[in-house]
């Protein structure tokens, strides 16, 4: 699900298709230069608007700190930081895959077909979409489980991304945002999501009377 940024693409022929944007690219060529200004082009102002809203989500975490430590609230600074890190970190990429295309909205239901296609086509373009897929779910597959103990194991975690997932692919189709809608979509935001929650693991939130996973 991402568009420079936001993933699948599928080979139709010599060309390929950004599936979320609709758009037609070559399939030769290996350079990630043009990939990464491309993904500047689309998407630069989202990642600027992100990056101004880093103080604000320390000042947002320092609060919520000072607040649950005032009322004593167990462990706050992992639960601050997991709730402003999750809207945070994931926002910008919400903002990235619902964001209009130019094209016709579909639907790809057949697994790893568009992954395939991918390694079929530029090298760049598979480097920048996978990447940018892998991520658009980590930041929050990776507090989730720190902020909520009953989520802290990977199994939860993957029924959660997955459920988020789908979800952002029925947004793109029912909005008509010029994208397709595609399970390999979900299949990699869910590996993203895992991703993450693997390596924030030693801070997880504990189950109370149980030991960790």
């Amino acid at each position: 699900m991402s568009a420079p940024i936001p993933l699948e693409m599928c080979r139709r022929g010599k060309t390929a298709t950004n599936l979320h944007s609709g758009q037609l690219e070559p399939a030769a060529g290996s350079s990630v230069l043009p990939e990464v200004a491309g993904v500047w082009a689309d998407w630069g102002h989202v990642l600027i608007a992100a990056a101004v809203a880093l103080p604000l989500a320390a000042v947002a975490v320092f609060a919520l700190v000072r607040w649950r430590t005032a009322n004593g609230v167990a462990c706050p600074v992992r639960r601050s930081l997991a709730e402003v890190g999750a809207v945070v970190a994931t926002s910008p990429w919400l903002w990235m895959v619902l964001t209009p295309r130019p094209g016709e909205r579909g639907v790809a239901l057949v697994p790893l077909r568009d992954l395939v296609d991918l390694l079929d086509g530029r090298t760049a373009t598979l480097i920048v979409q996978l990447v940018g897929n892998l991520l658009v779910l980590a930041a929050f597959g990776a507090f989730l489980p720190m902020r909520f103990a009953a989520l802290a194991r990977m199994r939860r975690v993957a029924v959660v991304a997955v459920g988020m997932s789908v979800t952002i692919e029925v947004l793109q189709y029912a909005l008509d945002l010029g994208r397709v809608s595609s399970v390999d979509d979900v299949l990699v935001n869910t590996i993203g999501a895992l991703a993450g929650a693997a390596l924030s693991r030693r801070w997880w939130a504990v189950p109370q009377g149980r030991g960790s996973e």
